[in-house]
């Protein structure tokens, strides 16, 4: 009989996405096949302690009136002394104890901490293949403005934007409040380095403008404003193939806005009504294979691996570039295991897919 491959499964952190990755930790605890990989479920706490977290699925149940969270057990994981060694430890009442080797990290972190190169930086520094985009492209994804420099010197159509930091909004409101008026009416407010939408909000008066930018600079000091764009909002996912093989893009998902002002937290997580979730999207077979070629394009600019989930408008004159996700959402419910789910991928499956070619590509 085959050895089960041991994989550390990272989540928690100390972003505002903490119990986003508390949830997609119970959908990946509760899919990956037991029979095949050997789990390690390491639970980083708000305050950015590695615990030896629970394994039970049911201990990190999303509600509107539960958000999960890592508790501080009194646990501590300690990562490889030298690149020598893949052996990860954990101390807890004075005790020392091994638990073995680690075979693949598999970091589900949303948000700054996490989704950002941070930790995936400490993976490379540790000598630990993991899933997912390396330092540069986990970086660059996180943050908004860069990513659409980077798209839009890849030649892909981005939705217009100005990007504020915290010290010239505090000098300077009503010349930055001026500046934002040139757009038209509604604009988005985002932090540049946030996801789930968290801090974002939709400004159809200019009189809710300050509030929307204090909304903004609570999770980041850098804020992005962005134009609306009118057309349907559609995505794509991608992943990564094994070395040699092209670069995958799944059937398109489309979201329809039926009550709600955006697709906002409550939305994607606590499923708020006002929202349609409609996969496959309705499109031609021209308008999907340039989405594909499009999201894939997106992908390779900014260096991607692993996964992506990338986000679109579709517009009368085209298709717009509205984010790049390199760890999307991946609750069951999400977005981008659903794209891959009707492209033929089960949930289980796209699991063991994303770490088999981690492994082919970093295993060894």
């Amino acid at each position: 009989m085959t050895a089960k491959l041991t994989v550390a499964v990272l989540f928690g952190g100390r972003s505002s996405e903490h119990s986003i990755s508390c949830a997609t930790a119970r959908g990946v605890l509760q899919a990956i096949d037991s029979n095949v990989y050997h789990v390690i479920p390491i639970g980083i706490t708000r305050d950015g302690a590695f615990t030896l977290a629970s394994a039970n699925p049911d201990d990190y149940v999303l509600t509107a009136g539960q958000l999960p969270e890592v508790d501080d057990n009194g646990t501590r994981i300690h990562w490889p002394e030298s690149v020598s060694s893949r052996e990860l430890w954990v101390s807890g009442d004075g005790v020392d104890r091994s638990l073995g080797s680690v075979d693949i990290v598999f970091p589900i972190l949303h948000g700054p901490f996490g989704e950002d190169g941070t930790i995936q930086g400490m993976l490379e520094l540790c000598g630990l293949p993991y899933v997912g985009s390396g330092v540069l492209a986990s970086s660059l994804g996180m943050d908004k403005h860069f990513t659409k420099l980077v798209l839009q010197a890849a030649g892909i159509a981005v939705a217009p934007w100005r990007t504020v930091n915290r010290f010239d909004w505090g000098k300077r409101p009503q010349a930055i409040r001026a500046m934002a008026e040139q757009m038209t009416l509604p604009v988005f407010i985002k932090p540049a380095r946030a996801g789930s939408s968290v801090g974002v909000s939709k400004v159809s008066r200019w009189d809710n403008f300050a509030a929307a930018m204090d909304v903004a600079f609570a999770e980041d000091d850098h804020v992005l404003i962005e134009g609306g764009v009118v057309g349907r909002e559609v995505e794509c996912a991608v992943l990564q193939g094994r070395p040699g093989e092209p670069t995958r893009a799944s059937v398109a998902g489309e979201i329809v806005i039926t009550g709600r002002e955006f697709y906002d937290f409550e939305a994607k997580y606590l499923d708020a009504p006002g929202i349609e979730l409609v996969c496959p999207a309705p499109l031609t077979v021209d308008e999907l294979a340039e989405l594909q070629r499009l999201s894939i394009r997106a992908f390779e600019a900014i260096d991607g691996a692993g996964l992506a989930r990338v986000d679109f408008f579709l517009t009368e004159t085209g298709f717009v570039l509205n984010e790049i996700n390199t760890m999307p959402g991946f609750t069951t419910i999400s977005m981008f295991p659903r794209c891959w789910q009707e492209s033929g991928l089960n949930y289980s499956a796209l699991i063991d897919e994303l770490i088999q070619v981690a492994l082919a590509h970093r295993g060894s």
